[in-house]
């Protein structure tokens, strides 16, 4: 078992048993997800802990997302819930990358391909070598804006 499935059981136990009730809904959740990620596809399959982070990535997205709609809609105590949840998962995930850190990351893989200045059609080549660099530490949507901004 990975060592990061094997904390989030432990983590439940605790929060169940001091009764933490949105902590412990919020576990179980994300450890459903993973058990759906894992059982997903021909052959089920032992998540590695990179991979556990890409569902808890997914998770805290959805989160968030939901929160601002939620917000949108006028409907403050669901988003309150959901940036609770949010702030659970993100308690799992490596520390995330700072805006200025994403913007050295960017700069380094637009100056290695040499393709400043090219714009939009660049982006994919761009986007190719940063994403491995940055998975589960940060924002695909604030890294996109960052290469859209730096190819301008």
């Amino acid at each position: 078992m990975s060592t990061l499935k094997a904390r989030i059981r432990t983590d439940l136990t605790t929060a169940m048993k001091a009764r933490e009730e949105v902590r412990s809904s919020t576990l179980r959740m994300v450890l459903s997800a993973i058990t759906n990620a894992e059982v997903a596809g021909a052959v089920a399959k032992e998540l590695t802990d990179e991979e556990i982070i890409g569902v808890l990535s997914t998770e805290a997205k959805k989160r968030r997302e939901a929160a601002v709609a939620f917000e949108e809609g006028g409907r403050a105590e669901s988003a309150a819930k959901e940036r609770a949840e949010a702030a659970v998962i993100t308690e799992y995930l490596p520390a995330q990358l700072s805006p200025e850190e994403i913007a050295g990351i960017v700069s380094d893989a637009v100056e290695k391909l040499g393709v400043a200045g090219e714009g939009p059609k660049a982006m994919g080549k761009v986007m190719g070598v940063v994403q491995p660099q940055v998975k589960g530490k940060a924002d695909g949507a604030a890294v996109a804006a960052e290469v859209r901004r730096q190819l301008g």
